[in-house]
């Protein structure tokens, strides 16, 4: 008798295997470093403008652009489109790669203000979302599904470097998978759960920067006793 398959080519069986181990990794993730409050910022368009600035950065410093936004009174679509370049780009300095940032901002403001702002691109579906988001000048998959997930509680799954390097160490993956690949693979073996996913790619960012870092810290890892890859010497 054959296996059942989904959409994504993974088994039934797989999928719920898989569920069961990345359920574990959330449980000991959540009771390690707690709930994480994800995504700051006080409005939808803010949480958008951060989720184009933290591309290769820390979010100390794209608190520090939004906050040169704000001062200026240029926290919004309009006047991020029409500020001059130069000027827009000294707002968004504290980001790194500020003018790129700055043309790639802009594109994303323009765009939003074709599409009749915010609240009209709120009722599109989900796949109709994402595919105009990747559209747009700059806004790759992983922008995207941040946008998606943390400003409009869609329930896509974020895949970045962090998720990469511990499920990599985990074993769970090879690490070389693509983008799409690994969305599919967390979003099938998991159940819909927009908070969950909120909640889950908030942990593993946590864990990675403290914890699972380039060069690991395994004797303070909750996860050690799931980790193949942790460093010998360590009593789990």
């Amino acid at each position: 008798m054959k296996r059942r398959k989904n959409c994504s080519g993974v088994s039934r069986t797989s999928a719920i295997h898989g569920g069961r181990r990345l359920m574990a990794v959330y449980r000991r993730l959540h009771s390690a470093h707690g709930p994480q409050h994800w995504w700051p910022g006080d409005s939808t368009f803010e949480i958008m403008v951060g989720a184009v600035l933290t591309q290769n950065t820390a979010w100390t410093n794209v608190e520090k652009a939004i906050a040169n936004l704000k001062a200026a009174r240029a926290l919004s679509p309009e006047a991020i489109a029409t500020a001059p370049q130069r000027r827009l780009a000294a707002w968004l300095k504290p980001s790194g790669y500020f003018n790129v940032k700055a043309k790639r901002l802009r594109a994303f403001c323009l765009w939003l203000i074709r599409q009749g702002g915010t609240r009209k691109i709120a009722r599109w579906p989900t796949a109709v979302l994402r595919a105009e988001l990747l559209q747009v000048h700059g806004i790759g998959p992983e922008t995207a599904d941040d946008i998606l997930l943390y400003a409009f509680n869609r329930p896509v799954f974020v895949i970045d470097a962090y998720t990469r390097r511990l499920f990599q160490r985990l074993g769970f993956i090879q690490g070389d998978e693509t983008y799409e690949a690994l969305r599919s693979l967390f979003e099938t073996s998991l159940a819909s759960d927009t908070q969950m996913f909120n909640e889950y790619h908030a942990l593993i960012v946590a864990h990675a920067k403290d914890v699972c870092r380039i060069r690991p810290l395994c004797g303070t890892c909750k996860l050690g006793s799931l980790c193949p890859s942790r460093e010998p010497g360590h009593d789990f």
